[in-house]
Order: structure tokens, then C-alpha cells, then sequence
């Protein structure tokens, strides 16, 4: 899917913006910790932590810059203080490092240089060692700040203004003065990103995330802020400053306010392993940048979201997004749909009388003619259990020699680690999910570079374990030890029949092998009632079998979305479907009984795009009702 126009549209007036970065730089400090033969010292006798190697990068409103230069603005101007000590000299380096204007900063002797060091032991961080946390400003210090600003201001389109220690730049005797610039410049885009201090500062576009929206309001809450609240905490901001309003609010997504009109932008699904630090820096920075540029909020908000996506894949730093990286990211969206109803069965809204979930708005003039099904877990369960066989794998994978030797909290670490990669990429090929696990054994770091595997090496050392379970439960099947009932979800194959002999054109899809998909459909009994319609994965990442099948019926069939529905129970047939205007039906399937709700299933399949959800397929005839599928044509029916 290529890049929205909008949002090409709105990179490409980005470079026309001079944006200018006011309030607390920091430089973040990475110490790798040694982890070989702990040493103790002689005078004290207590362990030696030995660093390897050092890193610094640029903090708070120094990322903020380094953002906006990634970004591609004009002209980015720094606007802030450190002391005159190592860390400073560090700071100012890295800011002329990346071509940041500095010819408002100050360099001051009553001033410690704020840092944020971390110690890292191999990927867990330990307790941070902060400095400058007790700065007090000197009287001096403030007015020639204020005077850079002044002046900073007149040159910008835009002025992010960055509170983010209590005892920084921005105290609440600063906002005022601060306030008084902003008087004075009424033209001019004022940002604010302040983590303490939102209510102190005069009418300004604000970014701010659920905590800091209630300490603005003096409101108090518990867990995710429901959209609702969040929707009225950005509204009644709004209200309150004029000026338009961004709330963030993670993965959820980011609401809008502006002139009393409130917009909710959905999140976006990151199937990689995450890091959340800077992501907030890179969401004002692409704001300010828009903004300064001449684009309404909408569009900015819209940007930033694609924007933060890339940047928390950008593992223990405070990662940037390029244009680049912005459009690779928009190219192959995946959006977060109702994670309030996911999280809670309790909203379920189920037809009177049925199992049958109804999550989304359906289509009025539903005329099915192709129907998509995934084959594991969707209709057949004889690879149930799969997960309990790729989980010690990947762990035995990730730890390599050291996993008999690991201690109780490196396994656990490890398992968490997982069991989260392994539900974020259910439903995908197998050879992806593999190309994930060489990512966390390198970043793992247990084993030595040229013992790691490739994709196709675990790939085949996973299969090997899972065919021999699949292998046991076919040759039961042939030997009519057990039906092919005793495989499927309930009524799977009647479900199959019915539409097939109401003249819809059924597709298996899966990413499983294709051979093993064609081989086990056939041992199921239903393979005939797709009529050669079965794809699987073919060895290639490049070539994923649901998207296939999707573009393929659409294109050949010249298909509008209320005549092709999907059913699966994962994620990615979901969310292709659902980017493409068909019915998505999740199957939120008990595999080890084969009938019944599977509730973290239907969590994962909301937040896909599921609009029906069922357990199983024991409510038939309610179904296909649904579905306006229930009359068969010339009066046929079948047992």
C-alpha cells in the first residue's frame, strides 16, 4: 500500500519550517557493564563494576532537536544551558554534531549539565544515576535566557517549549516570564511538552499524555484512560486554552481537539519488540514541524502517529524517524481497532440469542461471493498446541549453551520475552516468525555470532518437533482411530459445506507450508470444497499467502468489500482484510476443546479489525443468517 497522499503531502512542506527548541537538554549516558569474573576492590572489598564501552546521546529537549533535524526542518535552533563540566562539553558536541543552530545557548558556571547515566547489564537496565536533579537558576541566567528566547522566537515558525525536570529550565517562575514571550509573539506556533508544569503555562498548543491531562485538570484515574474520558479531558482542555490539543495516548492512538471539534486517530499495531523512550519527543517535534509549517492538527497528528511507530522500534536509545523511514513505516499501516472492548468481555454486544459477537459496523448490503478461511485454529486443531512447542524452542534458540546454566530470573526474563513475541506474530508465516527469533538471539547476546542460525535453520528445527505431533494425529485419522471431528473446530467442514453449496468461492490460507496445508485439508475430508483454492506459504517472506489471496480475488473479481468476508483466528488476516473493506469474522477459538471462547484470542482479534467474532461454528444457522447466506438456491440442501 503506498503512502497516503496527505501524508506525503505533509513531509514534503516540513523542510519549509524554522522551529526552535527551548528548555531542558539532557545527554543521555549508556555504561556497559562488564558481566565476566566479578572483581571486588581491595579498599572496600565491595564488587567492582567494570564499563566496557561508553554512550552518549542527546536527552529531552536535546532529542527534541535531533528530531526535528532528522525530519529535514530549515532551520532548528537550541535554546537552553549546561554546566561548564565533562558533560556539557559532551552535550554541546553532539548538538554542533548534528547541525543544531547554538548561538542562543548558554554554557554557565552555576549550572550542572543534566544527565540520565544507565548502567546496562547485557539488555536489562539497572537503577539510573541522574545529575544536575538540584539546579537552581541564577537571576542572570534567567534573564539572558529569556532574552535568547526573544529573540529565537521572532526568527521561528515554531517554538517547542520542553519542561522536563522539575528543577530544569522551566520552573513555574520561568513559565511566567516565558508566558510574556509568547504575548509578544502571537504569530508564532508555541509547543508545549511539559511533564510537571502543562497548567502554568498561558495559551499554547499543548501535547500531553493521560497523566499529565489530569494533573491539568486535577483529575486522578487508574490504568488506561477509557477513549471517552480522554475525549473529554482533550475537549475540555481545549476549552480552556483556545489552542489546539494533542493527547497521547500510546498504541491507542492520539485525539485531537481544536476549535471544539475532537478526533480520535486510531493506534498503529508494531509487530516488533518495542521501546517507548523518545517516542514522545519524536510526537511534538513532527507537531511543531507541521504546525510551523502551515498544516492543520489533524494532518500533524496524523504524521506523528506513523512517525512514533518508528521511532519505539528503535531499541535501548532515543530513536528519530526520517521522511525515509516515515514513508517505509505508512507504506504497510497496521491500526489498533477498539482496544476499550478489546481488553473487556463484559462490552460484548451479541446478537439476542447467539454466541455471535457483533464488534463493528457491518456492511448494509452484504452479498457474499468469496469467502477466505485460515486453516490452523480457524477450522482445524491438529497443530493445537503449536505454541507449546515454539516457546522452549525459542528460549533453548536465545540462550543457546547457557540455558541449563541460567538462573531462575534469566529464564523468566527470557519466557516474558517469548511468550510476547509470540503473540504479537500469531497467524503469520512461520520463516517470518523465525527471521524475528534471529533478531532476539543477537540482541539477546548469549550466543556467539556465528553460532546463530539463520530463519531456515530454526524454521527447520521448530518443524521438526511440531510434524512429529502433526504426523501422530494424521496417521490416527487414517487408521480411523479418530474422525476428522475430533480435529476441527465444531461444525468447521458443515460451515465449509454450507456456503459451498450456496455457491461462494471458499479459499484456504494459511501460513503454514503449502504442501502441509493441502496435505492436512485432505486428511480433514473438506479439501475438495475449495476446488484447488488452497495457499500456503511457499518458502519466500516476501510472499505472504493471506495478502495474495486478498489482492488476487479482489483484482480478478473486481470485488467491493460486502461481497468477500474472512474468517481466521489471528491477527494478520484481520487487519489484511480490514485494509482492503472486507468482513473480517474472528474465530476466538478453544483449541483444546474446539468449542468455547478463548478470550485472549478475541482481545487479539478486536484490536485487528474483527467485526463478528464467534467461538466456534455451533450457532450454524444463526450465522448464516448473519451473513445472508442462510437460503440455499433452487431449494438444495445438504446433510
Amino acid at each position: 500500500m503506498e503512502i497516503h497522499s496527505s501524508l506525503e503531502a505533509s513531509l514534503g512542506q516540513i523542510p519549509k519550517a524554522k522551529v526552535t527548541v527551548f528548555g531542558d537538554f539532557c545527554l543521555d549516558v549508556y555504561w556497559s557493564l562488564d558481566t565476566g569474573t566479578e572483581e571486588l576492590s581491595v579498599e572496600t572489598g565491595l564488587p567492582v563494576r567494570r564499563v566496557r564501552e561508553q554512550r552518549y546521546s542527546l536527552g529531552g529537549a536535546g532529542n527534541v532537536v535531533t528530531n526535528l533535524i532528522d525530519l529535514g526542518v530549515a532551520e532548528v535552533r537550541a535554546v537552553g544551558a549546561v554546566g561548564k563540566d565533562v558533560f556539557g562539553s559532551a552535550l554541546m558536541n553532539l548538538l554542533r554534531g548534528i547541525g543544531a543552530r547554538l548561538d542562543r545557548f548558554e554554557e554557565a558556571d552555576d549550572w550542572q549539565t543534566m544527565v540520565y547515566a544507565k548502567p546496562m547489564r547485557g539488555e536489562s537496565e539497572e537503577s539510573r544515576i541522574d545529575f544536575g536533579a538540584f539546579n537552581e537558576m541564577s537571576a542572570d541566567l534567567q534573564d539572558r535566557l529569556i532574552t535568547n528566547l526573544e529573540f529565537a522566537a521572532r526568527c521561528s515558525d515554531a517554538v517547542i517549549l520542553n519542561q522536563q525536570v522539575p528543577g530544569g529550565l522551566s520552573t513555574p517562575q520561568m513559565i511566567e516570564r516565558i508566558n510574556a514571550v509568547m504575548a509578544k509573539n502571537p504569530s508564532v506556533r508555541f509547543v508545549v511538552d511539559a511533564r510537571h508544569y502543562a497548567g502554568c503555562y498561558g495559551p499554547a498548543v499543548l501535547k500531553l499524555n493521560a497523566a499529565e491531562a489530569s494533573i491539568l485538570l486535577g483529575e486522578s484515574f487508574e490504568g488506561n484512560l477509557p477513549l471517552v474520558k480522554a475525549q473529554s479531558f482533550a475537549r475540555r482542555i481545549n476549552a480552556k486554552t483556545g489552542k489546539p490539543v494533542f493527547l497521547t495516548r500510546g498504541e491507542r492512538g492520539i485525539i485531537v481537539a481544536d476549535s471544539g471539534t475532537v478526533t480520535s486517530i486510531n493506534g498503529l499495531q508494531v509487530i516488533d519488540r518495542i521501546d517507548t523512550v523518545g517516542a514522545g519527543d519524536t510526537v511534538v517535534a513532527v507537531i511543531a514541524a507541521a504546525l510551523g509549517s502551515g498544516q492543520d492538527p489533524l494532518l500533524a497528528a496524523r504524521l506523528a502517529n506513523v512517525a512514533a511507530t518508528v521511532t519505539v522500534r528503535k531499541l535501548h536509545m532515543t530513536g528519530t524517524a526520517s521522511p525515509q523511514e516515515i514513508r517505509a513505516a505508512a507504506r504497510d499501516l497496521e491500526y489498533v481497532f477498539e482496544p476499550e472492548l478489546a481488553e473487556s468481555p463484559r462490552r460484548a454486544k451479541k446478537l439476542a440469542g447467539t454466541d455471535i459477537e457483533v464488534a463493528g459496523e457491518l456492511p448494509g448490503d452484504l452479498h457474499l461471493k468469496h469467502c477466505i478461511f485460515d486453516h490452523d485454529g480457524t477450522l482445524s486443531v491438529l497443530r493445537e498446541g503449536w505454541e507449546r512447542i515454539m516457546e522452549p524452542m525459542m528460549m533453548h534458540a536465545i540462550l543457546g549453551k547457557h540455558f541449563d546454566k541460567a538462573d531462575e530470573v534469566v529464564l523468566e526474563r527470557i519466557a516474558a520475552m517469548v511468550h510476547e513475541f509470540i503473540d504479537r506474530t500469531t497467524g503469520i508465516q512461520t520463516l517470518v516468525q523465525m527471521q524475528g527469533l534471529v533478531k532476539l538471539v543477537r540482541q539477546a547476546g548469549f550466543v556467539a555470532e556465528n553460532e546463530i542460525l539463520d530463519e531456515h535453520g530454526y524454521k527447520q528445527l521448530y518443524n521438526e518437533e511440531l510434524l512429529k505431533v502433526v504426523r501422530l494425529r494424521t496417521a490416527k485419522l487414517v487408521a480411523g482411530e479418530l474422525t476428522s471431528e475430533d480435529f476441527q473446530i465444531k461444525n468447521a467442514a458443515r460451515l465449509l459445506q454450507a456456503l459451498h453449496d450456496r455457491g461462494v468461492k471458499l479459499y484456504l490460507a494459511s501460513g503454514t507450508d503449502e504442501a502441509d496445508v493441502v496435505a492436512e485439508a485432505e486428511a480433514m475430508g473438506y479439501a475438495h470444497l475449495f476446488e484447488g483454492r488452497i495457499f500456503g506459504a511457499v518458502g519466500d517472506v516476501n510472499v505472504e499467502a493471506k495478502k495474495v489471496v486478498l489482492e488476487r480475488i479482489i483484482r480478478e473479481n473486481h470485488l467491493s468489500g460486502h461481497e468477500f468476508a474472512t474468517f481466521g483466528d489471528g491477527p494478520v488476516e484481520m487487519r489484511e482484510t480490514r485494509k482492503r473493506g472486507g468482513l473480517c469474522i474472528g474465530i476466538a477459538s478453544d483449541e483444546i476443546h474446539r468449542f468455547g471462547w478463548n478470550f485472549a484470542k478475541r482481545k487479539r482479534l478486536i484490536r485487528a479489525g474483527a467485526q463478528l467474532l464467534v467461538p466456534d461454528f455451533g450457532q450454524l444457522p444463526a450465522l448464516l443468517r448473519v451473513l445472508r447466506v442462510a437460503e440455499v438456491p433452487n431449494a438444495v440442501t445438504s446433510q
